[in-house]
């Protein structure tokens, strides 16, 4: 990949610190391909922000479909180096969704990136979420006791703040079982925040990563009941991400040299009956966004690569649209200005 690295020494720091994760991450997910699956590992794909000129990307996809629905473990670092005048000097982050296969092991969402601002002191944002199809309070507890430990003193923000983003509110629920979000985390200690994001990302992967092992190695009859709620919740998925999620729409406004990979958070399909009936329950102009995802999915409710490139589609011309309508999407306690730092 060829690609410009951000100049300072704090973004080489983070981008380091972001492949070690995908790095760990991706080996402990190839070990269950290999226990559990047909043994075809993760494939990594790379993208380019201005042919490299202000960075890019590298993202890991699933290819053992026995085990994994999707899964994808995406790096990115995009700079303004000799662009003075954006409020942006750099962003580093992971963020990966896996989608297991078995509707009876959850998925996970996870988050960790470095905001670089030239006239500001830069930032973290730190997320982390349980997304079970079929609920298992034994998981719940697992992933919420993870948290506690790995958050210490910023558990009880991180907990509350996620139940506030993750919440879904035409649908009365929230789109996972077990929430933490840290936006705009900083202290007057940088290595310290630094060490924090590591442990955090560390201690996460590990504790998911025991969860579906454990899973996977229990949880082996599957019912037509098991897959339908799959289906369901696939489709709730879907509906929380393109429609409420601040982080995704940002990505797409920004540029759309990386779509396929902001989408690789979605699964593989989706019941579009069920989607297309909650356009009457999101306020407007919101219904009308409802009604083009609906239009950019398939009969058969298929999300192809195609169909991602459609959806992606949909949403940036949406908000163009009705800029208004970026009001309405998922917030913890703070609203980054994601989009006007890379515009200005």
């Amino acid at each position: 990949m060829n690609m410009t690295m951000a100049s300072s020494q704090e973004a080489k720091k983070a981008y380091a610190l972001v492949r070690s994760l995908q790095k760990r991450f991706v080996e402990k997910l190839d070990a269950l391909t290999k226990k559990y699956g047909n043994g075809k590992y993760f494939k990594e794909l790379t993208w380019l922000r201005d042919d490299g000129i202000h960075g890019g990307g590298s993202r890991f996809e699933a290819r053992d479909e026995t085990l994994f629905n999707t899964a994808s473990v995406n790096v990115s670092q995009v700079h303004y180096d000799e662009l003075p005048e954006k409020q942006l000097k750099s962003a580093t982050a992971i963020s990966t969704i896996i989608h297991p296969g078995n509707p009876n092991v959850p998925s996970v969402h996870i988050h960790i990136s470095l905001t670089e601002l030239r006239s500001k002191k830069s930032y973290w944002r730190i997320m982390a979420d349980l997304n079970p199809s079929i609920f298992n309070e034994h998981d719940r507890e697992a992933f919420a006791k993870a948290l506690q430990n790995l958050s210490g003193d910023y558990y009880a923000e991180g907990s509350q703040q996620g139940n506030k983003y993750f919440a879904i509110p035409a649908l009365e629920r929230t789109r996972g079982v077990s929430h933490f979000y840290l936006e705009n985390f900083q202290t007057q200690n940088s290595d310290a925040d630094f060490d924090f994001a590591k442990q955090f990302g560390e201690g996460i992967i590990d504790a998911y990563s025991n969860i579906i092992d454990n899973a996977l190695a229990s949880r082996k009859k599957i019912s037509p009941a098991d897959r339908a709620e799959q289906l369901a919740y696939h489709t709730t998925y879907l509906f929380q991400v393109l429609t409420l999620d601040r982080g995704t729409t940002a990505g797409l406004m920004v540029h759309n040299q990386n779509d396929v990979g902001i989408m690789g958070s979605l699964p593989s399909h989706i019941n579009r009956k069920l989607l297309a009936s909650w356009s009457k329950k999101v306020p407007q102009p919101q219904d009308k966004l409802v009604n083009a995802l609906v239009d950019a999915i398939g009969n058969d409710g298929t999300i192809d690569i195609l169909t991602k490139e459609k959806l992606a589609t949909a949403v940036r011309e949406h908000y163009k649209k009705y800029p208004e309508a970026l009001s309405m999407q998922a917030s913890g306690n703070t609203i980054p200005s994601t989009v006007q730092n890379h515009n200005r």
